[in-house]
Formats: structure tokens, sequence, C-alpha cells
């Protein structure tokens, strides 16, 4: 039995006022309610949740007693920085499963971007990324911790290099795929389905949670699956739950397991060598 999160209701805001101006143009942009400082008790009652500008960035932000803390795209933490110089290269599962090696980094096109943790683990192993965002309150989040990145990658030249590999696009995944000419398609396509969280997953962090209530669940996974494997140069790769089954139904050529996480590989042609 599936989880039913109803729909929350967002308003955009902001922490100072010299924010002001970006908050109004990001709630023009998306049609939505404008509220004062997000320090404003009386603003907090009338949303479920705000997505707020503040120094530290763009974030998404609960009003509710008990929520969870803020929600924001950071591409320059500390973890993130670790992974990037010290999180074993080219030996990742996700990088055997998008086919990286010495002589070939693939570009990638990934249309399922989310908050963009697994792009940009492929573009700091050296992949061209091409990430895809539909929804509107994620893109804003993605787009906002690559801007910040890009800035930081100004007193840090490995950040820089990881940031300039990556394009991010709005864009209807099954749309942009059926658009490609020919000269346009990438080596391997990268897919991470959201779908809703089951009943008994209370365990499922809150963060999730409210991804799952503001994103839904991605019910084309199955059609853009078949798609992809039209539009893709060498190979299309599924990121699964270990537990879940194959999207689609469909087998895949090989799979590559962890402890919570599988890769499901459609091999198509053979890779450069």
């Amino acid at each position: 039995m599936w989880l039913n999160v109803p729909m929350p209701s967002i308003k955009i805001s902001y922490s100072s006022e010299n924010l002001k101006a970006d908050a109004e143009a990001l709630a023009a942009k998306l049609g939505l309610g404008l509220q004062g400082s997000s320090g404003d008790e009386t603003v907090l009652a009338k949303a479920d949740y705000l997505l707020t500008f503040k120094p530290s960035g763009l974030c998404l932000e609960s009003t509710q007693q008990g929520g969870h803390g803020p929600i924001r795209c950071d591409f320059d933490s500390g973890t993130i920085t670790h992974r990037r110089k010290y999180g074993g290269g080219n030996g990742q599962s996700i990088a055997k499963a998008v086919g990286i090696s010495g002589k070939f980094m693939p570009h990638v096109l990934d249309l399922t971007a989310g908050m963009g943790s697994d792009g940009f683990v492929l573009a700091g192993l050296g992949c061209r990324l091409t990430l895809l965002e539909r929804n509107s309150i994620v893109y804003s989040l993605l787009y906002d911790g690559l801007q910040r990145a890009s800035l930081a990658g100004m007193g840090d030249s490995g950040l820089a290099e990881v940031v300039a590999r990556i394009d991010l696009l709005e864009a209807d995944s099954l749309t942009y795929l059926q658009s490609l000419e020919s000269a346009q398609l990438p080596d391997v396509i990268y897919i991470d389905p959201m779908f809703p969280a089951r009943k008994k997953s209370a365990k499922v962090k809150k963060e999730m949670q409210v991804f799952h209530g503001i994103v839904g669940a991605d019910e084309d996974a199955a059609e853009l699956l078949l798609l992809a494997l039209q539009r893709a140069k060498y190979r299309v790769v599924v990121k699964r739950s270990a537990a879940a089954g194959h999207l689609g139904e469909m087998a895949p050529s090989y799979s590559r397991e962890g402890k919570t996480t599988r890769f499901d590989v459609y091999a198509l042609h053979r890779l450069p060598s």
C-alpha cells in the first residue's frame, strides 16, 4: 500500500531585504505567492513550506513544528568535497555502471536530476553531464546549488572544473528525448525515477517524504526507459533500490548491486576502448 502524501502548499520567502528582489523574481517565475521575511511567525502559518532565499543559499524549509531542517543543494560541503577527492574514483559502482574508464569519459544525460548528487559525482570523475529536471521547485534548488558551487570554484580550481562539465536544463525528459537529433545523442542515459514511499517506510527521512509530496511519482518512468533505449549511443543505466523489481519489468543486460542500491545496465553497443 502506498503512502498518500498530500500536495503541500509552498510560497517564496527571503531572510533579509537584500534578497527580496531574488525572491520576487522566483515567485513570478513559478507563479507562487511571496511572503515576507521567513522570520515572521505570522507569515509562517500561511504555507506548509517556504522556498527561502538566505545568505547560505536557496532552501526549502518546513513551517510545521517538528518539521525537517532546511533542504538545499550544497556541492561545496565537507562531505561532498571529501567524496570528490577521495571517494573511490572509477571503482565506484556508479562509475562502472556508466562505463567510465581511463580511455572513455562518456557524455551522460541524466533524465531525472533531482538534487544533482549522482550527476555531480559523475562530473567529478570527468564525465560531461546534461542534467534534466522538470519539477520547478527542485530545479530552482539545484540551479541555486550549482550557481553557488560556481562562485566557490573561483577559489577551488578542482570544483570549478567539475561545475564546468555540467549543463542543467529545466525540461520534460520525454519531450527532450523526442527532440534530439542524431548528432546530439548522449553516450549514456541515466535514470533514477522517483517512486512513492511505502506506508511501512516510517524510517524514510523526512526530507524524502517531502520530495514525494512535492515531486510525486515518475509515473512515466517505464515509458522513459523505452525511449531512452532508442536514444542512447552505448547504454542506459537505471538506479533502483536493491529490493526493487526491474523498471517496467524490462530485464537489464546485467546489474551492479550494492547493499541498498542497484544499477541496472542496459547495454546497447560496445563502449569505445
